[in-house]
This record gives structure tokens, C-alpha cells and sequence, in this order.
């Protein structure tokens, strides 16, 4: 492409805000001779412009780490839990010396602080994992659940680091279940203060990061109870609050009342210094509630904004929910990487061969195909949807809109759950695709697996989240027969009425690969799923909770109830995908996108018994979609590498030898050399 025509596209991209400006020195690596060629080669510049809005933080960052090369290891698994965590620290401390402000991100600009997790997700996961607990946990409770009061006694303290601090939410018995939290905080109204207290070894503070080594303050949420109005009987438990407590003096010793204990050496995560804590009647000042939803005057008198203790935890809790976000983006960022790592040597690595001929790549075996590029489209519609997602969170904190925040709680949910699951299965099959090479420690993927996976269980357990976006899809679902207006994520359920109708014969039967590929055949087959899903599910609720109650009923469905979670969050990033599709202006770019987009959906719809067990797909239609689904996977293999070129990960980032830029020309090289061999 000559440089007037690539000014000319990345300008039309600028302008309809899908990207912004900034270079690549990544460049398309060639191909075997035996990949399938169908895709016009496109320019990896501008997809990687259309992919990245935020390509000068990018830049930014990772050039900042390029010139403190010592704060890169090559294995971190042969470090110590103590060496791992200093080193995280000195990556901290290294960026806030540079001048970056986490906490400014996340308080005035989120979504560069949604992009800094997934920058930092393959620089080291720890590190990830440390932002996110001082910023967006330990800080943003303090933000978002405190009053301006407390926001201008800590801001600057957490910002710089000064103030390290913890999220003490999870207790050695209760994790998900966060209103059956143990830990309380009594008011003592003769002194005015606060008692915190652990009733008993059940209720200990577990696996709190920051706390082993650095926290000097977290924010504990326990039960708050104050003496009754009459002055007799017992105690008045109003339910799970948010309290500053001190943890450690300026000297680094522990607070009276305070004891902590190291959780010791995890499956991963070692740069993170979880801790359990157990408090004895610590008292703290009545201030140190987090008095955004709730106050308690000097007599103990306890009031609120929101009268229904239901809606006020629900609002506490859902201030949380940008960490999901967080997560979402960091997950996304681990699977770019662990794709470019894996795809990059599956091009490059060959094996066997037709008689008197050269040995073929991997990755143009078919069964090479099918394992790497379904995760590569799967990856594009999750980047997709995690924008959207990092978009519509923005609105929601800037219009408080009550329906805007009810979607972005689904969503959050529901993509973080999906993201990190399918991330979590995907490091296995890099792994996997990378044959004995893969299992090096220094090609990273087992360390990327061992850190990420623990992203299935915080902030919210994904079994968990996934039941949640169910509820909220069946009460969209009630209320769309009492005449409500739907939420934008949940529109389509009105169109349930014709969707649920028995196929047209014609439709069922339709082979050509048009009809295939067609955008409204994609969209309308996963919304029916999710729409049957959703209707049958609606059903089995009512006729098992007539005899058994609704508690029962829900688990006895519990496994349909997860089948819908994740329908639905599938139907939503076709649709987000397919947008991305049409925002594009480079043709080229566009029909790659476009082929993923196709691949992604049709993979769903092929795998999914519920389209045969209906009669939506007939015998010949599956067949024709899985002989479609292979040709879109050898099509995808001729522009593979440049895709994945396109997530513009630099080597020293990436750092894995045999999934570096550089290993189309010498695909061994910097592996020999990881190694001790001489260059």
C-alpha cells in the first residue's frame, strides 16, 4: 500500500472515531506455500489502528519499560514469592516515577485506566493484579463508596503509593456470598468510635492482596451494628458496610488489634502479597465509614438515602463492578499474547511433508487450523465487545442512568466471566499448538496460564456472575409482558414472538454459502438460542417453584441457567463484532474482519445441539457449516500472522523466543539463544 494511500485510510479512521494516530514497527510475515490465499493481504498498520484507540499510552508504556529492561525477567517462575514482589513493586514505583497517575485515570479517565490492565497484562500479571487491588479496589472504594471527605484525605496518599491499602472483602468461609460476610463493626457511642471485630476463625480476612507485606490501611467491609434506639435488646445489624481501618503504622508495625499472616506461595500471582487478617476489637473513628449510601450520626442513629437494604447493597456492591471491566481487558490482552505467541510459531514451525518435498508448517494442517483460528476470531469479538463494554461503562458513570447501569452490570458480568474462562482454555491449546517448545518456561505460556487462571474466581466467582446476568435477563423477560421498555442490550426479546416460531423449511435447509455468511442468518440463529433458551428456562422456573420453591427450582435449572448466561453474552458479541465490521474503512481490513466475524458465529451455531434438537439447522445445513467453518480457517491461515501482528505487542514485551516478529526470518534464533547457545 503506498504511504498516500495508508495516510488517506487511517485519516477516514480517525474521522469516524475507530481509532488514532500513532505507528507500527510491526511488519506481515510471509506465509508457506501452502497456505490458502483467498484474503487479500492487508496492511497490519491500519488494522492496528482500527484495533487501538489508545495507541500513544501504548507507545508510551511500553517504551518506559524498553529502557528498564531489568524489570523484564524471562522466567518468572524462577523467582521467589519475595523476589517476585519487590520486583512488582519496582515496576510500580518505576511507573508513578514517570509520572503516571492511576488513580487520576481511574477517577477522571477510566478508559485509559481499562487499557493500562491490558497494556500491563503481559509485562507481568502480578503487576496487573497489584494496580488493579491499589487503584481500582482499595482506591475506588474509597472514590466510590466514601464522600468528598474521604476522597481529598486519601487521594493523593493512594495515588503516589504512600498509602498502599487492601480490599478485606473475602473471609476463610464466605467468598461470593458476600451478604453472609461475618467480620462487624460495632458503634461505641461513648467514645465514638467503631469496633472491629473477627467473631470467630470463619470470618479471618483471606486471601487479601496487599496485606502480607505493603498495606498499611484497607478498606474492610463487615457487618454494621449499632445499639438499638431504645438503648436495650440486642444490637441493630443494618448488614455489609465499608470501613477505613488502619492496618500498619508509618514504621511498617502492625496496628494494635491487627494480626496478618502470609497466604504463602500460590498457584500464580506470586508478585502479589496475599495476606489473611484477623482483627481484634481495633477501633477506628465513627468518619471511617464509607458513608456514600449510608451515615451514622453520634447517637448511633443510622440513615440512608436508600430505604430498602436490598437496593442500598446492591448499590454498594455495584460500584464495584469496573473491576470486571479491568478484567475483561487484561484477559483480552493475556489471549492476544498468548495467540501471537502460538501463531507465530505454528507458521513458522514445520513438520512432515509429501515425499521429496519440503516439511509443511503447522499451521497448515487443518487440525492446527481448527484449534488456533476459532480462539483468533473468538479474540477479535471479545476485543469488540470489551470496547463497547469500556464505552457504555463511561456513559453510565457520566448519566447515572438507572438502565444503562443495570445493562453494564450484566454485561460486566457476563463478559468476565466469558473472557476469562475462554481465555483460560485457550492457554492450554497454545500451549498445546506449541508443541514440547511451549512448555519452556521462557516461551511464557505456562506462567500465563498459571497467573490467569484465578481470573475464573475474583471479583466475582464466574459461576456466580453467569446466574446473575441470567436473573437479569428473566426479569427483563417478566417485565416485557407487563409492558415495559426493554434495556438496549435486551431488545431483541421482543422479537421472541416470531423468532420462537417453528423455522421456515427453506431457511432450515438453505445451504449456500451466502445465505451462510449473511449477516442477519448469524445474528437472528444465536438470539434464537438465547430467545428459546430464556423462554424454556422461564417455564421450568414456574412449574418447579409451584412444588418445590423457588431456591430449589433455580438449582435444579442451574445448568440451563448457565447455558443462557453464556447465549446471550455470544449474541452480543456478534453484534458488536459485526459493528466493528462495518466501522472499518479499509476494504481489505474489513474482509478479514468480516471472515472472523462469520467464523466466530458459525462455530457457535455448529457446536451447539440446540439448533438440530430444534429443527433451526437440518442434517445438510450442519454439514455445509462445518465444511464452510474449514474453508474460513484456511482462508483465515493465509492472514494469521499479520492479524495477530496487528495487536502490535512489541518483542520485549511479548518476550517469548518463539513467538517473536522477528521469528519469521529465524524462527530459532532468540530460542537458542534463551538458552545459552551462542548467536
Amino acid at each position: 500500500m503506498s504511504a498516500e494511500r495508508r495516510a488517506g485510510v487511517l485519516m477516514r479512521q480517525a474521522a469516524s472515531g475507530a481509532s488514532s494516530p500513532g505507528g507500527s514497527t510491526l511488519q506481515a510475515h510471509s506465509t508457506s506455500a501452502y497456505a490458502v490465499r483467498q484474503l487479500p493481504r492487508f496492511d497490519v498498520t491500519i488494522m492496528e489502528h482500527f484495533l487501538d484507540s489508545h495507541r500513544p499510552l501504548k507507545d508510551e508504556v511500553y517504551t518506559l519499560f524498553k529502557q528498564h529492561p531489568e524489570l523484564l525477567v524471562a522466567e518468572e517462575e524462577g523467582l521467589t514469592k519475595e523476589e517476585h514482589r519487590e520486583l512488582v513493586r519496582r515496576c510500580l514505583r518505576t511507573m508513578l516515577a514517570a509520572g503516571y497517575s492511576p488513580l487520576s485515570f481511574f477517577s477522571r479517565d477510566i478508559s485509559k485506566y481499562f487499557y493500562l490492565a491490558e497494556l500491563l497484562s503481559l509485562v507481568d500479571l502480578s503487576l496487573t493484579v497489584k494496580l488493579g487491588v491499589q487503584y481500582s479496589l482499595w482506591g475506588g472504594s474509597v472514590l466510590n463508596l466514601g464522600t468528598e471527605r474521604h476522597r481529598k484525605k486519601y487521594f493523593d496518599a493512594i495515588d503516589r503509593f504512600q498509602a498502599p491499602g487492601c480490599f478485606a472483602m473475602t473471609e476463610l468461609k464466605h467468598g461470593s456470598n458476600v451478604a453472609g460476610l461475618q467480620t462487624e463493626a460495632i458503634l461505641d457511642v461513648h467514645t465514638d468510635e467503631w469496633i472491629v471485630n473477627t467473631p470467630d476463625d470463619g470470618a479471618i480476612k483471606w486471601w487479601i492482596g496487599n496485606a502480607a507485606e505493603d498495606g498499611k490501611l484497607a478498606t474492610v467491609f463487615a457487618r454494621l451494628k449499632v445499639p438499638a434506639p431504645d438503648g436495650s435488646g440486642p444490637l441493630d445489624d443494618h448488614g455489609v458496610h465499608a470501613f477505613i481501618v488502619p492496618l500498619r503504622d508509618d514504621a511498617g508495625n502492625l496496628w494494635p488489634g491487627v494480626e496478618i499472616h502470609d497466604c504463602g506461595y500460590k498457584v500464580g500471582l506470586n508478585g502479589v502479597d496475599n495476606g489473611a487478617i484477623r482483627f481484634t476489637s481495633v477501633r477506628v473513628p465513627r468518619e471511617n465509614l464509607l458513608d456514600r449510601f449510608a451515615t451514622v450520626d453520634r447517637s448511633g442513629r443510622y440513615s440512608s438515602p436508600i430505604p430498602s437494604a436490598s437496593k442500598r447493597f446492591a448499590a454498594t456492591i455495584g460500584e464495584l463492578t469496573g473491576g470486571r471491566v479491568g478484567l475483561t481487558a487484561a484477559s483480552v490482552g493475556v489471549l492476544k499474547g498468548a495467540l501471537s505467541i502460538a501463531i507465530r510459531y505454528s507458521s513458522q514451525r514445520q513438520q512432515f511433508g509429501p515425499p521429496d518435498a519440503p516439511e509443511v508448517a503447522v499451521l497448515d494442517y487443518p487440525s492446527q487450523q481448527m484449534k488456533l483460528m476459532p480462539m483468533l476470531a473468538t479474540c477479535y469479538a471479545l476485543n469488540a465487545a470489551k470496547s463497547r463494554l469500556v464505552e457504555k461503562y463511561v456513559e453510565m458513570k457520566r448519566t447515572k442512568d438507572e438502565g444503562l447501569v443495570a445493562d453494564v452490570h450484566s454485561l460486566s458480568a457476563g463478559l468476565k466471566a466469558y473472557a476469562t474462562a475462554y481465555t483460560n482454555s485457550a492457554l492450554s491449546i497454545c500451549r498445546e499448538c506449541c508443541g514440547g517448545h511451549g512448555y519452556a518456561a521462557v516461551n511464557r505460556l505456562g506462567a500465563l496460564r498459571s497467573d490467569h487462571d484465578i481470573f475464573q474466581t475474583f471479583e466475582g466467582d464466574n459461576t456466580v456472575l453467569q446466574q446473575q446476568v441470567a436473573a437479569l435477563l428473566l426479569k427483563e423477560y417478566r417485565d416485557s409482558f407487563r409492558g415495559s421498555p426493554l434495556a438496549a442490550t435486551w431488545s431483541y426479546l421482543k422479537i421472541w414472538a416470531q423468532d420462537s416460531l417453528p423455522a421456515n423449511p427453506l431457511v432450515t435447509h438453505e445451504t449456500d454459502v451466502q445465505h451462510l455468511r449473511d449477516p442477519a442468518f448469524l445474528v437472528r440463529a444465536l438470539r434464537y438460542r438465547t430467545a428459546r433458551l430464556l423462554h424454556t428456562l422461564a417455564a421450568r422456573l414456574r412449574k418447579h417453584s409451584r412444588r418445590m420453591g423457588e431456591w430449589k427450582a433455580w438449582n435444579k435449572c442451574l445448568l440451563h441457567v448457565l447455558a443462557l448466561s453464556r447465549a446471550h453474552i455470544e449474541s452480543v458479541m456478534l453484534v458488536d463484532m459485526l459493528a466493528s465490521v462495518s466501522a472499518c474503512v479499509d476494504p481489505d481490513c474489513r474482509r478479514s474482519l468480516k471472515a472472523l466475524a462469520d467464523l466466530f458465529a458459525l462455530d457457535r451455531i455448529h457446536s451447539d445441539i440446540i439448533f438440530r434438537n430444534d429443527d433451526y439447522i437440518a442434517p445438510e445445513k450442519a454439514k455445509a457449516i462445518q465444511r464452510l467453518i474449514e474453508g474460513l480457517c484456511g482462508e483465515l491461515r493465509g492472514v494469521a500472522v499479520p492479524l495477530v501482528d496487528a495487536f502490535a505487542i512489541p518483542d520485549h514485551i511479548l518476550r517469548a523466543p518463539i513467538g517473536l516478529s522477528t521469528s519469521a526470518v529465524d524462527p530459532y534464533g532468540s530460542y537458542l539463544e534463551a538458552a545459552g547457545f551462542d548467536g
